[in-house]
Formats: structure tokens, sequence, C-alpha cells
């Protein structure tokens, strides 16, 4: 197997798995599995109030049924603290973050993006979040389904938080800093995670790593025109025969199916999905433009 490919599905366990987790997770295993690559499964469960008991356990069940079988050990980053506080003191030792005390509260007043008003007024740690001290703002990135995405240059420049006044390490820091240690080469994910995109960039580009490259897929919407999720309570996989369920998914890829898919067992079905994997067909969500604001 040849691993110049690496990439990954990474959920959170705040839920069952539902279709627009399905539509992440296989397309990122099919550009994976056609590539002759390695696809890791992630459990990112480092936000415990979100957290669902069991949610984690049941989610690879979930992932096994539908015969999305990952290679390797799953990471799971509630074992990552470690390496989280490493990265921290790192960016603390090369005066690349700061102590801030704002209130979210302040921050809304203003508008709701940060201004940088802690940077130089040396704060500790007591009741206080970290920041990225934002040097080098990323303002555009290329995503290969969707050309050249410009951000919105405010949010590109803010000084964001990477470790939370609660304590908990911050979803860009961890998730940078999982993806550059397994090798992550190319990010399959969905449209919803454009946004934070060119700040990961920025965090990559701040400890000398080389980013990944990154897709991000159109996103399942329900009947009032909301990503589908588990906030807005998407129904989980149905536990039966999972080749209904697969093959919606694909052709909400747009990627061709055979009429003779339920004679397939699902491992067939999904081998021939990754032999026709064809990322040029995949539709572009219109409410996701490539300007982001």
């Amino acid at each position: 197997m040849s691993t110049a490919y690496i990439g990954r599905f990474a959920p959170s366990p705040s839920g069952e798995l539902h279709f627009g987790s399905l539509i992440a997770a296989l397309g990122s295993y099919l550009q994976a599995r056609a590539q002759h690559g390695v696809w890791l499964v992630r459990i990112e469960d480092i936000d415990p109030p979100r957290e669902v008991p069991g949610a984690a356990d049941t989610i690879l069940r979930q992932l096994e049924h539908y015969g999305l079988h990952w290679d390797g050990e799953v990471l799971y980053q509630s074992a990552r603290h470690d390496a989280y506080r490493e990265a921290l003191a790192w960016l603390r030792e090369h005066q690349r973050s700061y102590y801030c005390a704002c209130t979210r509260s302040r921050i809304q007043q203003i508008g709701g993006i940060y201004d940088g008003h802690c940077r130089d007024l040396q704060h500790g740690p007591e009741n206080a979040a970290v920041r990225l001290r934002q040097t080098q703002p990323v303002m555009s990135f290329t995503d290969r389904l969707r050309g050249e995405i410009v951000a919105d240059p405010a949010l590109a420049r803010e000084d964001f938080i990477i470790h939370r006044r609660d304590g908990l390490f911050a979803y860009n820091l961890a998730v940078v800093v999982d993806d550059h240690f397994q090798g992550v080469s190319e990010i399959v994910r969905g449209a919803d995670l454009i946004e934070p995109t060119v700040r990961q960039v920025s965090l990559y580009h701040q400890f000398g790593w080389q980013p990944p490259a990154w897709f991000h897929l159109p996103l399942a919407l329900n009947a009032d025109g909301n990503k589908l999720s588990k906030q807005n309570h998407a129904p989980a996989l149905p536990q039966g025969d999972p080749k209904p369920m697969l093959v919606a998914a694909l052709q909400f890829l747009n990627q061709p199916v055979t009429e003779h898919w339920r004679d397939l067992s699902t491992e067939a079905l999904l081998r021939e999905a990754a032999i026709n994997w064809s990322p040029q067909r995949i539709p572009v969500n219109p409410a996701f433009s490539n300007a982001l604001r």
C-alpha cells in the first residue's frame, strides 16, 4: 500500500453519524482508496460538555457497519493533551501567543471580531484564554474542488483563540497538531469548515509545517435549507442494510452507480465506487461560494 496519500475522517462524539456525516466519511474514504492511500479515523473528543457518552464507540460501529474500514489505530484527541501543551509552550516561547482576559460580551460589543486589546498587556494565565499573535494572516487558499477561496479579511487577521479560558484546547490548534502528527496529506471534509481553514493554514505556517491540500465537500441540507447536523436533530444512520444509504450518498456526490448495486455486497459496492471515483463530478453548494463573506 502506498503511503504517499494519507486522508482522514475526524468526527466529534457529540452524537451518532447521520447522512451528512456519511457524505464526509464516504468522500474522504473514496478519495484515499482511489489513490491506494491510507484512510485514518480520529475521534475529536476535546470538548467534554458537547460530547454524548458512548457516542465514540457508536460512531466506530457505524463506520464498520457501512463498510468504511480504517487503517491503523484510532487516534483519540483526549489522549493528546501533552502534544497540545507542547505546541502551546512552543508558541509562547517564540512570542507567537499571549493571554487574553477579554470577555465574550466585550467582543460582541465591538462587532464580534477581536481587536487585539490584550496583545501588549502582559496578562498572566489566570482566568485568561490564549490567542495566537497573528503576524502572517492567510488571505486565501486553494480548494481542490472550489478553486481559490478568498477569506474575510477581518477574520483572517484576527488573533484567534488557541486555548480556551475554561482550560480546553481550541479546535483549530488540536486539529492542526494532529493532522501534522498523522502526516495527513489532504483534508476532505464538509463545506461548513471552509471558514476556519485560513486560520489553520496560518498555524501551519507559524509552526513551520507544510499544510495539507484541502477539499471541501458539498453539504446535505434539510428542508429548511440548514445543513444536516446533530444540533438540527438529523436522524441517525439506519442500522439495516447499509447499501441504500451508501448509494444515496454516492448519488449526492454525483458519482456513477451501477443499476445492479442491490446484487453487490457492501464491500463490492465500495470497491466499485473507489474504482469509478471522480472528484471532478462532485457538485458545489451554491450557498457556499468562493468568498466567505
